[in-house]
C-alpha cells in the first residue's frame, strides 16, 4: 500500500493537467472576482452625484450634512444636461440639484427647493438616499421649531422636550451576513474546484484500466481495500495542499481573515474526503472516462451554483436554497463562511463536517462494493 501511495503521489505531482484544475484555475478565479469586486465588497457606502448652482453658505452646509451620511461626488453646474443624460443612459441613477435661490429662501422662511432627478427603474436603490435625504430636511424642520420655541420663551432644555419623539429606537449590534466579498469568493472558488480532483481521479483509474495495471494488481497479493486506500490518501492529501494554498493565497494577497485554524483545518479535512470519496465512488460507477468527465463538471458546476458558492446562498431564489442543502458544496461553504467572516469554532460547524463526512463516506462505501466489478472488466 505504501508503493501505491508513493506511486500516486509522484503521477499528481508531474500531471500538468491536475494542477491546471486545482491551482491555477481557482487563482485566475478568485483574482478576477475579486478585481471585479474591488477586493472588498463592502456594499454599505451610498454614493450621491450633486450639481449645486446656488453656490452658497447654506447650500454647501446643506451638503456638509449629505456627506456625513453618503458619499457625495460634486459635479460643475454646466455639467448639469450632462449629469442629467447619463441617468437616462443607466450610468447612475439618481443626481441632486440645488438650484439658485436656495439661500435666499431659507433666509426668507419659505421652503427652499431642492431637485432630485432620478432613474423610476431604480427605486430600490433610491430608497436609501430618499430616507437620507428626507432625514435631512426633518433636520433642518426641528431647527426652524426649536426656533419658534425659543422666540415663545421656551428654553432650550424645554425645546428639546417639546420636539423629542415619543418613542426611541434602540441600536441592537449582532451578527450579521454582510461581509468582505473576499470572504466569500476565496472559500467558494476553492471548494468550487476541490470537487475537480474527481476528474484527476477518474482519469487515473481508467488510464491504469486501459494500461493493464489493474490485471497486473488483481493478479498479485495486494487486497483490493488496500489498493483502494492507497490510491485514495494521496488525492486527498492533494486536496489538503490545494486548500491549504489558496487559503494562504486569500490571506496573503486579499488580507483575508482565516479565524479559527483548527475549525477551518477540521472542515478542510472534511471537505477533502467528501470531494476524493465521492470522486471514487465516481471512477467505478461510471462506464467511461468521457461519462465520468460529464457527471464530474455537472456535480461541480451544478453544485457550486446551488450551494451558494458564487453568490451567498441567501440570496437564491427559496427554492434553490432548498436544493442546495443537499449538496456537500453548500455545507463546506457555510461553514467556511462561519469561520471566516463570523469567527466560528469547532463546535459552531460540527453539523457541517458530519455532513461532508457523511458524503465522503457514502463515496467510499460504494467504491469498495464496486472495486471488484471494477478490476474484473479490467481483467477481461
Amino acid at each position: 500500500m505504501k508503493a501505491i501511495i508513493l506511486k500516486e503521489l509522484k503521477l499528481i505531482r508531474k500531471d500538468k493537467r491536475s494542477f491546471l484544475f486545482l491551482l491555477l484555475m481557482p487563482v485566475l478565479f478568485i483574482v478576477m472576482f475579486g478585481s471585479v469586486f474591488g477586493g472588498t465588497g463592502d456594499s454599505g457606502g451610498i454614493t450621491l452625484r450633486v450639481v449645486d448652482q446656488d453656490g452658497t453658505e447654506a447650500s454647501r452646509s446643506f451638503l456638509e450634512r449629505a456627506g456625513q451620511i453618503i458619499d457625495v461626488k460634486a459635479a460643475d453646474a454646466s455639467e448639469l444636461d450632462e449629469q442629467i443624460g447619463k441617468i437616462g443612459q443607466g450610468q447612475f441613477s439618481a443626481l441632486l440639484v440645488i438650484p439658485s435661490g436656495f439661500e435666499a429662501a431659507m433666509k426668507q422662511g419659505v421652503p427652499a427647493d431642492v431637485k432630485l432627478y432620478r432613474d423610476p427603474a431604480a427605486a430600490a436603490s433610491l430608497a436609501p438616499i430618499e430616507a437620507i435625504l428626507n432625514g435631512i430636511s426633518n433636520g433642518y424642520r426641528e431647527q426652524k421649531l426649536a426656533g419658534a420655541l425659543a422666540s415663545m420663551g421656551q428654553s432650550q432644555a424645554e425645546a428639546e422636550r417639546t420636539l423629542a419623539s415619543p418613542i426611541r429606537i434602540e441600536n441592537v449590534s449582532t451578527a450579521s451576513d454582510r461581509f468582505n466579498y473576499v470572504d466569500q469568493v476565496v472559500p467558494g472558488m476553492t471548494v468550487m474546484f476541490v470537487f475537480f480532483i474527481m476528474i484527476t481521479m477518474s482519469r487515473r483509474f481508467f488510464e491504469e484500466k486501459k494500461t493493464g495495471l489493474l490485471s497486473r494488481i488483481r493478479s498479485t497479493s495486494i487486497k483490493p481495500l488496500h489498493y483502494l486506500i492507497g490510491m485514495w490518501i494521496p488525492f486527498a492529501l492533494t486536496v489538503v495542499a490545494q486548500c491549504a494554498v489558496l487559503f494562504a493565497f486569500g490571506h496573503l494577497v486579499y488580507d483575508l481573515n482565516l479565524g479559527d485554524l483548527s475549525a477551518l483545518a477540521l472542515i478542510v479535512a472534511a471537505l477533502s474526503v467528501a470531494g476524493t470519496g465521492l470522486g471514487l465512488g465516481l471512477s467505478f460507477v461510471m462506464p467511461g472516462e468521457g461519462a465520468a468527465m460529464v457527471v464530474t463538471q455537472l456535480i461541480s458546476m451544478g453544485g457550486a451554483m446551488l450551494g451558494g458558492l458564487w453568490v451567498p446562498s441567501y440570496m437564491l431564489p427559496q427554492f434553490v436554497q432548498t436544493i442546495g442543502h443537499f449538496t456537500p458544496q453548500y455545507w463546506a461553504q457555510h461553514s467556511l463562511v462561519n469561520v471566516i467572516a463570523h469567527n466560528a469554532h469547532i463546535a459552531d460547524v460540527a453539523g457541517g463536517v458530519v455532513v461532508l463526512l457523511t458524503f465522503g463516506l457514502a463515496g467510499l462505501a460504494l467504491a469498495f462494493f464496486r472495486l471488484p466489478g471494477f478490476l474484473r472488466t479490467a481483467a477481461s
